[in-house]
């Protein structure tokens, strides 16, 4: 039997990927988009006071303004991937003075 050559993309290339897939955590109140870095997959968090403050107030609520202004988030997270910014637990917060 001959399986399919179907396989998600995999970013062991180097490159980072950004998979469109937001969530919201009530708790922590921070919006976590995914990166796919060299093969593993790292969690963005961007808190909802950094949204309203950066990107002003949309209807929708903090999801919908990450997918709104997803190039700038991603910019931001790029760039904290590649200076290897990464938090105690090995994830990306992104914060205010992140954005250029």
């Amino acid at each position: 039997m001959k399986l399919s050559g179907y396989a998600p993309r995999t970013s062991a290339d180097g490159n980072i990927h950004f998979p469109i897939l937001e969530c919201w955590n009530p708790v922590t109140k921070c919006v976590s988009i995914a990166a796919d870095v060299s093969g593993r997959r790292v969690l963005c968090r961007i808190p909802e006071a950094v949204l309203k403050k950066r990107f002003k107030a949309a209807e929708g609520g903090p999801t919908a303004q990450v997918t709104a202004n997803r190039a700038a988030i991603e910019a931001a997270a790029t760039s904290l991937i590649q200076r290897k910014a990464y938090a105690a637990d090995g994830n990306v917060d992104i914060k205010l003075e992140d954005f250029a």
